[in-house]
């Protein structure tokens, strides 16, 4: 329980489908998929997946050079959805800029496409001669929280956690907890991401990566479905502006939701695999934190990736929490998985189904896997009111998240 009431002021939004909530909102709701085939990823050896969810939209010159140059694309991706929360919220410079406002904003590590084009120039010659003086700030783990906070002039705290997929989902956590406490009147928080064969490489080694749709993308992910077949990464940044209920009602701001609660748990029992009764209990702890039962859950915004294990075990932690009453969704059919993005990406999409009245189904669910069939699931876009929604980031490593929205 925070000691301040805090609520959401500002989106911003990079994604698959361009720049802005209302872009990513409109794709969601016509059911549009953003995974597209990926030729260079056939050019490397050892490589099955051939699909991603690429950011569109993105204009990197908008960003003066000074700013610019010390980016990677994660970076950028960060800067334009915090720029476009910022002025969602209506934030003057002297707000920005005048130390009652922070930033918590991660990545799952720093810019890896930086990091190939070192290495691939480095070992030619072992030679540092050519390497650019601007090269750590692409690959530093705080590169995307530094980068906006640079851009925008702030002078506040600075968070930039990194816990993989659960990786936005603590940066509005904390975030949140800081203005609870107090801390910082405002916060900038979420997380970005960029692609990378690498990435897809990673979950295509521990055959966690989708491979079979290769010549659909949009087929693919499948999330909770019987066909389902792995992961397909992706690329963007999500970015909320929290702020203290008395700072939004002083300035007149319009309230978009607030934060209820949030809880994080480790599982020590496997660094790769799931555990459903860890991620019961995660959620049991954001009820408790949010002073909600489950019965007043109105939707459950699930982690759900497509693989087997991971859909498997939050079903049975949601039903062993909420029953088979409770509507239960993931957007990763739409938006593929962004990583440490993922998690902002899918609450911006959350905070507009709490203010239009609307459920989001689960793309490509055709034929649910009956070891998921004990929850609810969402079939079609659902109109319905809605008041409180719980969103849950699970991420390798044994880290659990959720966060519970409430609508204002």
């Amino acid at each position: 329980m925070f000691l301040k009431r805090v609520v959401i002021t500002g989106i911003g939004v990079v994604s698959p489908f361009g720049r802005g909530v209302e872009n990513l909102m409109g794709a969601l709701l016509t059911g549009k998929s953003g995974v597209v085939e990926v030729p260079a990823l056939s050019e490397i050896t050892g490589m099955r997946t051939r699909v991603a969810a690429l950011a569109t939209g993105v204009d990197p010159m908008e960003i003066p050079r000074k700013f610019r140059r010390s980016m990677s694309s994660m970076s950028i991706f960060a800067t334009l959805a915090a720029q476009d929360a910022a002025a969602m919220a209506g934030l003057s410079d002297v707000e920005l800029q005048g130390g009652r406002l922070g930033v918590s904003i991660g990545s799952t590590i720093g810019s890896p496409q930086t990091m190939q084009e070192f290495f691939r120039d480095f070992g030619i010659d072992n030679s540092l001669e050519r390497m650019k003086s601007t090269l750590f700030f692409h690959i530093m783990n705080h590169s995307c929280a530094s980068n906006v906070a640079q851009a925008l002039g702030v002078t506040g705290r600075i968070l930039a956690p990194a816990a993989a997929c659960s990786t936005s989902c603590h940066a509005v956590g904390y975030a949140a907890e800081m203005i609870g406490m107090g801390k910082q009147e405002f916060m900038l928080c979420g997380g970005a991401d960029e692609f990378h064969p690498l990435t897809s490489g990673t979950f295509d080694i521990m055959n966690a990566a989708s491979t079979r749709f290769n010549d659909s993308p949009t087929r693919t992910p499948r999330p909770f479905d019987k066909d389902r077949d792995g992961i397909v990464c992706g690329e963007g940044s999500g970015i909320l502006l929290l702020e203290s209920l008395e700072s939004a009602k002083l300035r007149g701001a319009t309230i978009l939701a607030e934060i209820a609660g949030f809880a994080t748990n480790s599982d020590p029992g496997s660094i790769a695999n799931p555990n459903a009764s860890c991620i019961a209990e995660c959620m049991r702890l954001a009820l408790e934190d949010a002073e909600v039962t489950p019965d007043q859950i109105d939707y459950v915004n699930a982690h759900a990736t497509a693989t087997e294990q991971g859909d498997i075990a939050e079903s049975e932690a949601i039903a062993h929490i909420f029953g088979a009453k409770t509507p239960v969704s993931s957007l990763k059919g739409h938006l593929g998985h962004a990583m440490a993005a993922s998690g902002t990406l899918e609450l911006a999409a959350c905070i507009e189904m709490l203010r239009q009245g609307v459920l989001i189904p689960t793309l490509n669910l055709e034929h649910v896997d009956p070891l998921c069939a004990n929850i609810t699931h969402v079939h079609g876009v659902t109109n319905c009111p809605i008041k409180t929604v719980i969103k849950n980031n699970f991420a390798l490593g044994g880290i659990n998240s959720s966060i519970i929205l409430r609508r204002y």
